[in-house]
């Protein structure tokens, strides 16, 4: 059985490596013509379009080892059922899913090195490669805010600011209101503007209204350094962060802003969470085309290509909606971003058993 398994990883291993180039520069000239006609009118230097394709490879070889291992397994198998040599494998007993378990092990081990690589290097890269795009195009961002409201870390504390300066981060207008448990008026600080010293906000020209029984008192202040007021300056910037280009702790640490914020965090949750199916999908995907490619014997190229293409698209357009579901609210960010997974899963050990492989 080993010499089965090693004649099966020599023959796999050249077809995945030339298929995995292959989709890279597919997706290389994708993004590249994408974009060709703004860098041809901006008039981008070639040093820089040729760094830009150079970032995004990283991201390439993400996008291009699910799809490369499903067209390599299965253009293998089928070689193997073109030369008659996989009848012979299953006549001598050995059924088809113990014949492809070092593939199967080997979808999971690229899983496993695709989640790290998407976390120690592609997010870098990728964010680096979005961060040139803009500067020369001349379209950077900027996370500065206008008529910003959020709620505090204790809930009890809502924030409004004329505007907020990112670059400075200092807000302009504030007016911060207190509530106790029951929602009641407490305190209000209105202030002319607020600088972050840290760990808290530092009100310039501040007057406070604090509740004392039943009555108000009121006071005023030209520099108050307000030490219960340690709401980050990261809830008041302009939504415009992306998943994609945040590690696993920025991204947790983003929800959780948005969420005690009181903003719109579905979305970002999903995203979150479709790190780590993507992560998985060669795994899923080693499975089905082991059960395609088994059923090929002629035109095998031409066959494992198209099943490659269809499945990948298939699996895509699921997860695409599925997303979309889950960002509209119809199902659990987690069950959105998992969906494609499970059922790929699911029909490839339905097909397992009606097959008895």
């Amino acid at each position: 059985m080993g010499r089965l398994h090693r004649l099966l990883i020599q023959e796999f291993i050249p077809v995945f490596f030339t298929s995995l180039l292959f989709f890279i520069m597919i997706l290389e000239m994708v993004d590249l013509f994408a974009n060709l006609w703004r860098y041809l009118n901006q008039e981008v230097p070639l040093s820089a379009v040729a760094t830009i394709q150079g970032l995004y490879l990283p991201k390439c070889v993400s996008y291009a080892i699910p799809i490369a291992l499903l067209f390599s397994i299965a253009y293998t198998l089928g070689d193997f059922h073109g030369k008659n040599q996989l009848i012979a494998v299953l006549g001598a007993g050995i059924s088809l899913f113990r014949f492809i378990l070092p593939l199967l092990v080997l979808g999971g081990l690229l899983s496993v090195f695709g989640f790290f690589f998407q976390e120690h290097l592609v997010i870098d890269t990728y964010k680096a490669k979005n961060d040139l795009v803009r500067s020369v195009l001349n379209t950077s961002t900027t996370f500065s805010n206008a008529n910003v409201t959020i709620l505090g870390d204790d809930v009890g504390t809502v924030y409004h600011a004329e505007y907020y300066d990112d670059e400075r981060r200092t807000l302009i207008g504030v007016l911060v209101a207190q509530r106790d448990s029951r929602g009641n008026l407490i305190a209000r600080i209105d202030a002319e503007s607020a600088e972050w010293k840290g760990s808290f906000w530092e009100l310039r020209n501040a007057r406070i209204l604090s509740k004392v029984g039943d009555d108000f008192t009121e006071e005023k202040i030209s520099i108050y350094p307000a030490t219960t007021l340690t709401t980050p300056p990261l809830r008041f910037r302009k939504m415009t962060k992306t998943v994609d280009e945040m590690r696993l702790a920025q991204a947790r640490e983003w929800i959780e802003s948005l969420r005690k914020a009181g903003l719109p965090y579905r979305e970002t949750l999903t995203e979150y969470y479709k790190r780590f199916s993507f992560a998985a999908t060669p795994l899923v995907v080693s499975v089905f085309a082991g059960l395609a490619g088994a059923m090929f014997r002629k035109n095998i190229l031409l066959m494992s290509l198209l099943v490659s293409l269809i499945l990948s698209v298939v699996y895509y357009v699921i997860q695409m909606m599925m997303v979309l579901l889950a960002k509209l609210g119809y199902i659990a960010p987690l069950a959105g971003a998992w969906a494609a997974f499970i059922l790929f899963l699911a029909g490839s050990i339905v097909w397992i058993q009606v097959a008895r492989m």
